[in-house]
């Protein structure tokens, strides 16, 4: 069938025109629909944008902050380990003034003792001369050495008077704990004390077996030169043997001290020592064994015990520093996490600001879509009060307007 102009004419003017008003109303309302759409995509990926370049700003300033805090904490541990180490060195510094100072005095102690000894042994041989002068005198002297060679008739009796002694002035000077009487070696041997030395170091040795009676023998043996001599090379011998039995049995490698200690209950007997049998003593200095008095042994265990007194101190000092960095340890980490935290209540408090801001756009955009209205007649309805004013559009088709609310 073909369609001429005149028949398409007709049909078109059979329309009426309220129908064609209502259809190209309908037309422009989708046009106006989708364009409303396009412009809210448009301004969703613009706000996603704009949200994506905030978090990335966010991120940085974030490793900013942390660049920096990390920066800090550096420089806090490098700051107190300037610190300790200057603590340290001043310690070590003390320790050693203290050292010197004690080893000085210890020196000019030794010098004056020896001093004093050789005078008080002068003044003695004055006093036996006086002595020697009075028969009632000489005779209570002899009582009274009578008694003491009856106390001291045995080598028993001789070791637990010198062991006494030293027993003595070990108890009195060092603390429970840093000393212990007739230990048992891992040779079976049983020195008369050993004093445990600081760091973990062997413990010190000491003898008090003197053999007493070859020194009484010497005694005896004065107004007689022969017996003399021998009586002087029989405690030389008994000195050797003595000593030879001190490095085999107490000088263990790895166990006790390299050098030990042989008591002398007597100064004086310390004093002739030194002055009559020089070679003995070399041979028990090359045998690492030093012969002391009462007096030098006291002095031994006072700087013994300065010794331990400044290894408990300095173990106390490496206590506090270990509290100390573990406390620096436990802030650090305190600070971290409160910073962290408030990061997370920054975040949390950005969000809920932006879930706000979103909401109160929906509202807004959706009261501009209920504000839309469509009329077939002339004129546009009134607008409420708190509308925004409208313009009219005129459609070319009929008396169709429409009122575009104004975008904010």
């Amino acid at each position: 069938m073909t369609v001429t102009s005149e028949s398409l004419a007709a049909s078109v003017a059979s329309i009426s025109p309220a129908m064609l008003a209502l259809t190209g109303g309908v037309l422009a309302a989708l046009i106006l629909l989708v364009i409303i759409l396009f412009l809210r995509a448009a301004g969703l990926r613009r706000e996603q944008a704009e949200e994506a370049d905030l978090r990335a700003r966010e991120s940085a300033m974030r490793m900013a902050e942390l660049l920096k805090i990390q920066a800090e904490m550096q420089g806090r541990i490098t700051a107190m380990a300037e610190v300790f180490g200057a603590r340290q060195s001043e310690l070590n510094q003390a320790i050693n003034q203290r050292l010197d100072g004690m080893s000085q005095r210890m020196s000019s102690t030794i010098t004056e003792q020896t001093k004093s000894t050789h005078e008080n042994l002068q003044r003695l041989q004055e006093r036996l001369a006086v002595i020697d002068a009075a028969q009632n005198n000489i005779q209570t002297l002899a009582k009274d050495v009578v008694g003491l060679q009856a106390i001291l008739s045995d080598k028993q009796t001789r070791g637990a008077f010198g062991q006494s002694r030293m027993e003595t002035i070990v108890a009195d000077s060092l603390p429970m704990g840093a000393y212990a009487f007739q230990q048992t070696l891992s040779n079976g041997s049983r020195p008369d004390c050993t004093i445990r030395m600081p760091n973990g170091a062997p413990p010190l040795v000491i003898d008090a077996k003197f053999p007493l009676e070859a020194w009484n023998a010497i005694r005896d043996a004065a107004g007689s030169p022969d017996a003399a001599k021998l009586a002087g090379q029989q405690f030389r011998r008994d000195m050797e043997i003595h000593i030879r039995d001190i490095a085999e049995k107490y000088l263990i490698q790895g166990e006790t001290q390299d050098t030990a200690f042989l008591f002398v209950p007597s100064e004086s007997i310390f004093a002739e020592l030194h002055e009559n049998f020089e070679p003995v003593v070399q041979k028990a200095h090359r045998a690492r064994i030093v012969i002391v008095s009462p007096s030098l042994l006291m002095l031994s265990i006072q700087v013994i015990q300065a010794v331990l007194k400044d290894q408990r101190m300095q173990a106390q000092a490496h206590l506090i520093q270990g509290e100390v960095a573990l406390l620096m340890d436990d802030l650090g980490r305190l600070d971290e996490r409160v910073r962290k935290l408030q990061g997370h209540f920054a975040m949390a408090q950005k969000d809920i600001d932006m879930v706000v801001t979103s909401a109160d756009k929906l509202t807004r955009r959706g009261a501009k879509i209920e504000a839309l209205e469509f009329e077939a007649g002339g004129d546009i309805r009134p607008a409420r009060d708190d509308e925004t004013p409208a313009k009219s559009v005129e459609s070319r088709t009929g008396l169709l307007k429409l009122r575009v609310v104004d975008e904010e």
